[in-house]
C-alpha cells in the first residue's frame, strides 16, 4: 500500500496559489496521517496477539513468549496433590506370581552355619516387571476328508478371522493401531517399535493396512455415535480447524459431547461442510461454538457461544486499548460462572430470578460503557459497500449485544457450558497428529484418521482400555458403549 503525500514543490505552488490550496494541501496530509494512523494500530493489532489474547494456537507465540497469565483466579491452594487425595504408590501385592526365597547359610557376626536353624521371620521385597517378550503362532489345521457318501471331498471351517496363510492376529493389530494413532507415532518409528520389542519387520504399507481395515470394522459404530449426537444429544460442542490433505488446505470439524466424538474432513469450512456432515440440519438441542455465522444460519436448535473466546478477546482489548470496560466485563462473565457452579453443587438447576435480573443488568451497564469509550463515528460517503469497518472493541461490543443470549445462556440453562472447550480438546489431538506428521497424504486417509480417532476418543471417555477395545474390534466383538446400544 502506497501513500502519495504533497511534495515541496506541492506545498510551494499552494502558497502561491492562496488560502483555499493550502487548506486542501492540509486536507491531504490529515488524510494520509489517519490512514497511517489506523495501518499503525492494524500491524500492532497483529503483533501483539498471541494464544492468551486471541484465538491463535499456542504454537504460533514462537521463541519470544510472554509471561504467562492465566484467565483463571488462583484457588489458593498448593500445588500438587491436596489432602485427601488417594496416592498412587506402587505397593506389594498379596499373591505374586513367582516367589524367589533366599536362605541364610551363615551368620552375618560370627559366620555360624545356621542351614539347620528354624526360621523367626522373613522380610519381603517384591519387583514389578515385564515377563519376556515372545511372538506366539498358532498354526490353525482344517482337516480334508472325502465322503463315502456323495463321493466329494470337503474341508473344516477355518475361524472367520484366520482368513490368510499368514497373518498378524488381533492383538498385533491393534497395538499397530494403538501406537500409530493414539499415540501418535510416526509409521517409520512404529515399525521400529515392533521390530525393537517383538524382533519383528513390519512396513509401512502393512501398518496402514491394519488401519484401514479398523476403519472398516468402525464404521457401524461411528453411524451409531453420529446418530446419537444427531438426534438424542441435548447439547453438542462444534469446532473446525485447518489441515492439510493432499498438500491442501482441508477442514477438520468435530462433534463432540462428555461421552461421544466424531470428526469429518471436509474441503470447505462452513455451511457446504455441515450441510454434507448432516449433523446441524436435524439437530434440535443446542449447540456450543465461537462466533463463526455459518453455525447461525441453523435456526432449528439454539446456539451457545463459547466464553472462553470472549475472554481472549477481552484480555487482548485490555492490553492493547485499554480500556476498562473490558476488564468488567470479564469479571462479571467469571462472577456468573462461579456462582453457576456453586448452585450446581448445592443441587440447585437454576439460578434465582433476582441473581438472573442482576446480572443480566450489569451486562447490559458494561456494554453501555463500552460503548461511550467506543462511539461509531459518522457514516460518510464510503467507495465500497458493505458495512464500515470498525475497531476490535466496537466489533466486540456489536456481537455481545447482539448474541447476549447465546453468550449467557450458561446462565439459564445448567446442561449448557460455559465454554467450548470440551470441542477444542477433542480436536487438539487429531490436530497433534497433523503436526507430527506434517500432513495427511490423501483424503482416503485422512478419513480413516477420524474413524479411529473419534472412535478412541469415545472409548476413553467411557474409561475403557484403548488397547483392549480395538483388540476386541479385530476380533469381531468390538466395544459398544451403553449410550449408543440406548439410541
Amino acid at each position: 500500500m502506497t501513500y502519495k503525500l504533497p511534495t515541496l514543490q506541492d506545498i510551494h505552488n499552494a502558497f502561491i496559489e492562496g488560502e483555499e490550496a493550502i487548506i486542501k494541501i492540509n486536507m491531504q496530509q490529515n488524510d494520509i496521517i489517519i490512514q497511517l494512523a489506523q495501518r499503525v494500530e492494524a500491524l500492532e493489532n497483529q503483533t501483539t496477539k498471541n494464544s492468551r489474547n486471541s484465538n491463535k494456537p499456542p504454537s504460533s507465540d514462537g521463541y519470544q513468549k510472554s509471561n504467562p497469565k492465566n484467565l483463571r483466579s488462583a484457588s489458593g491452594r498448593k500445588p500438587g496433590g491436596q489432602k485427601g487425595h488417594p496416592g498412587s504408590t506402587l505397593r506389594q501385592v498379596e499373591n505374586p506370581d513367582d516367589v524367589v526365597p533366599h536362605p541364610l547359610l551363615l551368620c552375618q557376626n560370627c559366620n555360624s552355619p545356621l542351614s539347620n536353624v528354624p526360621v523367626d521371620s522373613v522380610e519381603k521385597r517384591q519387583v514389578f516387571d515385564l515377563p519376556e517378550i515372545k511372538i506366539i503362532v498358532t498354526e490353525h489345521l482344517a482337516e480334508k476328508k472325502h465322503c463315502p457318501n456323495c463321493g466329494k471331498t470337503t474341508t473344516a471351517s477355518f475361524p472367520p478371522d484366520v482368513i490368510q496363510p499368514a497373518q498378524y492376529g488381533p492383538r498385533m493389530k491393534a497395538q499397530g493401531v494403538y501406537f500409530s494413532q493414539e499415540q501418535l507415532i510416526p509409521l517409520n518409528r512404529t515399525a521400529e517399535i515392533f521390530s525393537d520389542l517383538y524382533g519383528i519387520t513390519l512396513s509401512e504399507t502393512t501398518i496402514l493396512s491394519m488401519q484401514e481395515e479398523a476403519s472398516g470394522k468402525l464404521t457401524p459404530i461411528t453411524g451409531k455415535i453420529e446418530n446419537c449426537l444427531t438426534y438424542h444429544s441435548p447439547v453438542d460442542h462444534f469446532d473446525e480447524t485447518g489441515v492439510r490433505v493432499e498438500k491442501k488446505l482441508y477442514w477438520l470439524h468435530s462433534v463432540s459431547t462428555k461421552l461421544l466424538t466424531l470428526y469429518r474432513i471436509h474441503k470447505k469450512r462452513g455451511t457446504p461442510a455441515m450441510k454434507d456432515i448432516n449433523i446441524l440440519p436435524h439437530f434440535r438441542g443446542t449447540a456450543i461454538h465461537d462466533h463463526w455465522e455459518s453455525y447461525f444460519s441453523y435456526t432449528n436448535c439454539r446456539h451457545g457461544l463459547c466464553n472462553a473466546h470472549h475472554l481472549r478477546e477481552l484480555k487482548f482489548i485490555e492490553e492493547q486499548y485499554n480500556q476498562p470496560w473490558s476488564k468488567q466485563m470479564t469479571k462479571l462473565l467469571v462472577t456468573i460462572k462461579e456462582a453457576v457452579d456453586i448452585a450446581k453443587q448445592q443441587g440447585k438447576d437454576a439460578l434465582l430470578p433476582t441473581q438472573l435480573k442482576t446480572f443480566s443488568d450489569q451486562y447490559d451497564q458494561i456494554l453501555q460503557i463500552g460503548f461511550i469509550a467506543n462511539p461509531l463515528p459518522p457514516p460518510k460517503k464510503q467507495k465500497r459497500r458493505g458495512r464500515m469497518k470498525q475497531t476490535p472493541p466496537q466489533n466486540l461490543l456489536g456481537r455481545l449485544q447482539k448474541n447476549k443470549q447465546e453468550t449467557l445462556l450458561f446462565m439459564y440453562d445448567f446442561k449448557v457450558d460455559f465454554d467450548n472447550n470440551q470441542a477444542e480438546r477433542d480436536i487438539r489431538m487429531t490436530k497433534l497428529k497433523q503436526k507430527i506428521s506434517g500432513c495427511f497424504r490423501t483424503e482416503f486417509y485422512a478419513n480413516i484418521i477420524c474413524n479411529i480417532r473419534g472412535y478412541i476418543s469415545t472409548v476413553r471417555k467411557h474409561n475403557y482400555g484403548i488397547l483392549e477395545a480395538l483388540e476386541s474390534l479385530f476380533q469381531g466383538t468390538p466395544y459398544i458403549p451403553e449410550i449408543l446400544i440406548a439410541s
